[in-house]
């Protein structure tokens, strides 16, 4: 821990240390916990891909169960494999077309408070807009008031999450941070709990995600039970928003340092766009769009590091991990490897054309995780992210406050403490005073 401490970057510097010290298997214990830092690719691919069966989420996630239940993000065995077909109707074509709508509704609607000249904490926005976009495929367009009452209650009880993963107290010790956490808790189970109460009242029509999850059954018939609605509405709620906010709050950053990536993006959405709002139909056409989220994501991915527990002792390489140890995928380590990525600290979106994209090894780079837990809803969070990136940079130029410093808060998820403040410009407007 004081290694840690004395660490400039914190948790993701000492990793890095680890990892440039001491190889790509690297065994150290914290609070009498042993861990295992895996750095080399093909050792990745076993632990996600081949030793899928021998392993579960590591210990400091399953502590959160209490909080997040027995989602997909959580669940295990046999139950999480149910749950996972259920879910899997949620991410076919038409939904994502219907998805793609609500982004471009969202985006445009948040794009009418922006003025010349304003100073926004461009992570702010995003982060409520990509919530909006999420509350309103859960719940329905018209539920304006469950979609605010949601969205307030989900960001007091993230806030209190990332404090109580901080620490190393189970839920269920008394501490003022779990017992601030358990009332959010409470208030939000009982909100999504009326929620779908009223949503099975009126037969749980409609074809927003709720009304899915409401109707859907497995092969014996059996459909999901309000405690698990209730789970997986809010792991679609948090990975359905914090996680592409964070991707599109680091994307404005760096292309804030990168004025010259941003005008060439520009020139990509002038050209195939022609001035018009993108659909869902552009997200694959816009492939200079695709790949500068593709390198925001290797620089500053959402989830920075992840793990399993194993359950037998493995094989990793030369080395035999006991059972019971917390072997940890570091995305911020792995993905900043010159082996692996050339000038790995630059912003480098080119590296994302097809044929270098085919020198990449496999699980050199993982923003969402991999194997048969890879994230069930990356290609929807790439679509999202592409339309409204389009969209922001279609209307506006973003220039970085250079006064206000942006430092890394890595919790669960990678954050901007203290946000990331701009100034925005329309396009064409103002190029003497951003400048």
């Amino acid at each position: 821990m004081p290694e840690i401490r004395r660490d400039t970057e914190g948790l993701p510097g000492f990793l890095t240390r680890c990892a440039r010290d001491y190889g790509d298997v690297v065994g150290f214990s914290l609070f009498r916990v042993r861990y295992c830092l895996v750095n080399d690719p093909t050792l990745i691919e076993r632990v996600l891909v081949h030793e899928h069966d021998h392993v579960i989420k590591h210990g400091d996630l399953r502590q959160l169960k209490p909080a997040l239940g027995d989602g997909l993000l959580t669940n295990e065995g046999d139950a999480w494999r149910r749950q996972r077909r259920l879910v899997q109707p949620a991410f076919s074509h038409e939904c994502i077309r219907t998805y793609a709508d609500i982004t471009v509704r969202s985006s445009e609607q948040m794009l009418t408070s922006w003025r010349d000249g304003d100073v926004h904490d461009v992570h702010a926005d995003l982060m409520s807009v990509t919530l909006q976009i999420v509350a309103q495929a859960l719940f329905g367009v018209n539920m304006a008031l469950q979609e605010r009452a949601v969205g307030a209650a989900l960001r007091g009880f993230m806030d209190l999450l990332e404090q109580a993963a901080g620490g190393r107290f189970p839920l269920w010790v008394p501490t003022p941070a779990n017992r601030r956490l358990r009332r959010a808790i409470r208030r939000f189970d009982a909100l999504i709990s009326s929620v779908i109460r009223e949503r099975r009242a009126s037969g749980g029509q409609g074809t927003d995600l709720l009304s899915l999850l409401l109707t859907t059954a497995d092969e014996t018939g059996a459909g999901m039970t309000d405690r698990e609605v209730r789970d997986e509405v809010i792991t679609l709620l948090f990975a359905g928003h914090e996680t592409t906010g964070l991707a599109l709050s680091w994307t404005l950053f760096l292309l804030g340092q990168h004025p010259e990536i941003e005008v060439k993006l520009a020139r990509e959405l002038e050209t195939v766009l022609g001035g018009r709002t993108p659909t869902a139909a552009d997200a694959p056409k816009l492939a200079y769009a695709r790949q500068v989220l593709q390198e925001a994501l290797r620089l500053y991915p959402p989830v920075w590091c992840f793990g399993r527990e194993a359950q037998a002792t493995i094989q990793l390489g030369d080395y035999f991990i006991p059972r019971g140890t917390q072997i940890l995928l570091a995305q911020w380590v792995t993905h900043r490897d010159a082996r692996f990525f050339p000038e790995p600290e630059r912003f480098l979106p080119e590296r994302w054309e097809p044929e270098r994209e085919r020198r990449i090894p496999n699980y050199a780079y993982f923003p969402f995780g991999g194997g048969p837990r890879r994230c069930i809803g990356s290609n929807v969070a790439m679509m999202e992210a592409t339309l409204l990136l389009a969209i922001v940079v279609q209307r506006f130029r973003v220039v970085l406050q250079l006064e206000h410093p942006v430092e890394l808060d890595p919790g669960i998820t990678l954050r901007p403490r203290h946000g990331i403040r701009v100034t925005v410009w329309h396009r064409g407007a103002g190029a003497t005073s951003a400048a």
